[in-house]
């Protein structure tokens, strides 16, 4: 996980700002392509050679496949959504990338090993060959952006400065890191998103290393039971996304619907922090319906922020922010859960790094209380 997210840090923002430049069809299909190769490994054959070969392949390819193919499709859905629309549409695509993440959840329970890795072969071959044959390359906003520039001329925007909304100019070559701390620095909206996000992938991902330790320690969860929880986890994900976020993000916008969200986050993590029972852990899962909202709000929030042509750089940005957390979270509540689950705790509170977890995020949502919200040009269509 650290030698992926590093490499995401670094590869993810450079594949988004060459699809400003070259198309996001043509880089979507590098890193679908590639995610191919290493579960293709192991659906030929499961002894210890391959498997090595697999770890070193997922190792590489990941790098590049896994934080990339969310950034572009998120440009691709830019490209060709209006503003006004494109927080729900965030969130659809969101949930539908959860169900998928359900449906193979479910189908693992019912496959074998072998079986597993055949038919995940056969979902990425096709998606690459979907992705060839029927996604249209994108303009890269071409056309949304003659349609705000002609509502514009029907609708002008106020002149105040405090609703103003910064355009950058277009990046002309593959981004350096000063490059990316520019843009990132570029507008206190940037800025706090890129706290908020680094603080709540944080949370997130020491909630996702502690957890499993936590419930078989305190509760002797088996892997089913874990495996039934992460279920309820992506089905209720995948339902909030499809439904609450389109219906609210309209009426409460990105920045109150975010503050909605960590706010969900934080009990979230405090609440399975100071579980009692075995059942509070399900009760605890319900509040991902809130939580899961937050990557969405904060990627509306972010591409209103930039023209048509920075979109690919600034969801990569975003995306290596939350790589670079996912490193050093396992490095930080790793060692923090097995101390406080050992004899040699300093004090009685087993499910203390989860409340550490909830303590990261509620720096996000302090964060996200004062972000200005993304302004939105009127809608013709």
């Amino acid at each position: 996980m650290q030698i992926t997210g590093l490499g995401a840090l670094v590869v993810t923002p450079v594949i988004g700002n060459l699809s400003d430049r070259y198309g996001r069809k043509a880089l979507l299909a590098l890193p679908a392509t590639l995610s191919i190769v290493p579960l293709a490994i192991m659906a030929f054959n499961q002894t210890r050679p391959y498997f090595y070969a697999f770890y070193i392949a997922k190792t590489l390819t990941a790098m590049v496949s896994e934080g990339a193919m969310m950034c572009l499709s998120l440009a691709y859905v830019a490209d060709k959504v209006p503003e006004g629309r494109r927080a729900a549409a965030f969130g659809v695509f969101s949930g539908v990338c959860t169900a998928g993440f359900v449906g193979g959840t479910i189908a693992a329970r019912f496959l074998s090993v072998s079986s597993t890795f055949q038919v995940a072969t056969l979902a990425s071959v096709a998606a690459a060959v979907y992705l060839r044959a029927f996604v249209q390359e994108t303009d890269r906003g071409a056309s949304l952006l003659r349609e705000e520039e002609a509502s514009r001329l029907l609708f002008p925007p106020s002149s105040s400065p405090e609703e103003a909304s910064p355009r950058l100019p277009p990046l002309r070559k593959a981004p350096s890191l000063l490059e990316m701390a520019t843009l990132l620095t570029s507008s206190s909206t940037f800025t706090r998103a890129a706290v908020v996000t680094f603080f709540h992938g944080l949370g997130e991902t020491g909630l996702q290393t502690a957890l499993l330790y936590f419930l078989k320690a305190q509760f002797h969860y088996t892997k089913n039971q874990y495996a039934n929880l992460l279920l309820i986890i992506g089905i209720t994900g995948s339902f909030s996304q499809l439904t609450v976020m389109p219906l609210l993000a309209p009426k409460l916008g990105e920045q109150k619907l975010l503050v909605v969200a960590l706010t969900g986050s934080c009990v979230h993590g405090f609440l399975y922090s100071i579980a009692w029972s075995f059942w509070v852990p399900y009760l605890a899962a319900s509040c991902v319906i809130l939580s899961i909202l937050v990557g969405p709000c904060i990627r509306s929030i972010v591409s209103k922020k930039v023209g048509p042509s920075e979109q690919g750089m600034v969801q990569g940005c975003i995306t290596g922010i939350s790589s670079t957390a996912s490193v050093i979270s396992p490095l930080v509540f790793t060692p923090l859960t097995a101390w406080f689950l050992s004899e040699t705790a300093p004090f009685n509170f087993r499910g203390f790094s989860l409340a550490c977890a909830g303590f990261a995020t509620l720096v996000a949502l302090t964060m996200s209380i004062n972000m200005r919200p993304a302004e939105v040009q009127p809608d013709t269509r």
